[in-house]
């Protein structure tokens, strides 16, 4: 992967940025943190996903693995 990317924001994106920034942020920090907030929706996606297929699992019925 390239070591910069390239980005043309629109007027909104720039809002955004602007809006998201913490104080002594910079653009690429705002992008690396918006980055990992989807990286986790991703992993809360599929945890709530692993969550339904497993919510009648009965683990007391299970034997014991000790």
């Amino acid at each position: 992967m390239a070591s910069t990317l390239g980005f043309r924001p629109t007027p909104e994106d720039e809002r955004i940025l602007r809006e998201a920034a913490r104080p002594g942020e910079s653009v690429s920090d705002v992008l690396r943190r918006a980055l990992r907030l989807l990286d986790h929706e991703a992993w809360l996606t599929q945890f709530h996903k692993d969550a339904e297929t497993l919510k009648d699992e009965d683990v007391n019925a299970e034997p014991n693995a000790w």
